[in-house]
């Protein structure tokens, strides 16, 4: 598809509240599709704080599609294996091969740091003439008879035909239109991003992506840059969250959730950054996003917990999704002609909200998987030891194509329960598994790696 050229005066068709990555990859999406489309973004500049970021072929292929593929490519790494490892004595449970993950769904799967890929659209919405404004905050939201319009905080207001709230976890759009509050996992996130050659020695495993799943903790291991960052990701329960204390996560509760793990979590524990850490909140899901013509997107509709690694993606995935039912409602694709707006967001909301609720459900129960203790982490142990390496169904629910009509949907897998495990046997005979096995367990889970 050659995108089409937005004009570049008069009222925008489209306002995006938020410039993260949900926000201007949907600009971009949109700016491809002839419309004019402006950005508001609360801080003074455009910019992501955080670490790496995993993107599985369901969002590769969208940046492909995008020509943006190439340039992701250059700037992150495509990784070899993906390795799930017992954090208590460091003994391999599942190994799946990328390259052949690649080779099923037609495009790779590959880690970047996630100012990187923010950088990658904030450029192509750029190029594609995306009116981009910093410095904005927005504070109301309401419908007008042609569209609507938003509130700013020193009182000016701005209108189109239709407003997108892009604006994250704590969304003020999601607050005025459903009420609901965030939900707390107790659970919080430490990160860091070092240069290669402060971990060579540490038995580190450089082309994959490694996760150490242990009792009420998990942590993470993967290249950046081409190779020469290195990412690491702890994350723990939060004794102090449990108690209802408001300052959890401290780097005293880090370092006592890594105790008594494997030599190589141990030595990666004392480089994570400690002036600050990320609270994993997630939302329950919700069956409605589109409310007239302000629509929900990205965080703002469904805020996941990280372990699938799909939370950035699921937002490009909408972007793609709206975009796509744009073009397809122009009469005979015509970029002149007027949008059915109401057609698009219906069939928008239609395919997104299951395919999302589906994400944010298996996200919280495969979390609930990895941090098992006792008896049931044995079990767990022997069912991601056991799976049919050649069995697909784990994953093709969620890297397969981007489903754009409800029947597109693929179907979920069927879970393993614990209690079918044969722990003895497996501690005695231990075999290769791939991480498709893994995303199966004791309740709906699927395949992927917290951030």
């Amino acid at each position: 598809m050659t995108p089409a050229t937005p004009p570049t005066e008069g009222r925008p068709d489209v306002i995006i509240v938020g410039g993260g990555i949900g926000g201007l990859s949907t600009a971009f999406a949109l700016a491809r599709e002839g419309l004019r489309v402006r950005v508001l973004e609360r801080a003074k500049e455009f910019g992501e704080v955080g670490a790496g970021l995993q993107i599985a072929p369901n969002c590769t292929r969208i940046l492909d599609e995008y020509g943006l593929l190439d340039e992701a490519k250059e700037l992150g790494v495509v990784p070899e294996n993906m390795v799930m490892r017992d954090a208590l004595d460091s003994r391999e449970l599942v190994r799946l091969d990328l390259g052949e993950l690649e080779r099923r769904y037609g495009f790779p799967y590959m880690v970047i740091h996630r100012s990187d890929l923010h950088a990658i659209f904030l450029r192509a919405c750029r190029r594609a003439g995306v009116d981009l404004v910093t410095d904005q905050t927005v504070v109301d939201y309401e419908n007008t008879d042609d569209g609507a319009r938003i509130t700013l905080a020193d009182g000016h207001t701005e209108e189109a035909p239709l407003v997108i709230a892009a604006d994250g976890l704590r969304s003020v759009a999601r607050q005025k239109l459903v009420g609901d509050d965030v939900v707390s996992s107790d659970y919080v996130a430490y990160r860091a991003a070092v240069p290669i050659d402060e971990v060579r020695d540490n038995g580190i495993a450089e082309k994959d992506v490694t996760v150490y799943v242990g009792p009420r903790c998990h942590f993470v291991q993967y290249a950046l840059r081409g190779g020469d960052m290195f990412n690491q990701v702890a994350v723990f329960q939060s004794p102090k969250a449990l108690a209802g204390k408001d300052d959890w996560g401290t780097p005293d509760e880090l370092d006592a959730a890594f105790e008594g793990t494997c030599e190589t979590v141990g030595k990666g524990i004392p480089l994570m950054w400690r002036d600050r850490w990320w609270q994993m909140m997630d939302r329950d899901p919700i069956d409605t996003w589109v409310h007239g013509r302000i629509v929900l997107l990205g965080d703002a509709a469904h805020p996941p917990l990280q372990y699938m690694a799909q939370g950035a993606i699921m937002a490009i995935e909408d972007g793609w999704v709206l975009a796509r039912h744009v073009s397809r409602l122009r009469a005979e694709g015509d970029a002149g002609s007027a949008v059915d707006w109401d057609a698009a967001l219906a069939a928008y909301e239609a395919v997104r909200v299951e395919h999302c609720r589906r994400i944010l459900t298996t996200a919280r129960a495969w979390g609930e998987l990895w941090h098992l203790d006792g008896t049931e982490r044995l079990q767990r142990n022997a069912i991601m030891r056991g799976i049919d390496p050649a069995e697909y169904a784990f994953t093709d629910w969620v890297y397969g194509p981007t489903a754009l009509f409800p029947d597109e949907e693929p179907p979920m897998f069927r879970p393993i329960p614990l209690a079918s495990a044969d722990v003895e046997q497996s501690e005695t005979a231990v075999s290769d598994a791939v991480p498709e096995g893994v995303d199966s367990g004791a309740a709906a889970l699927a395949g992927g790696a917290a951030r």
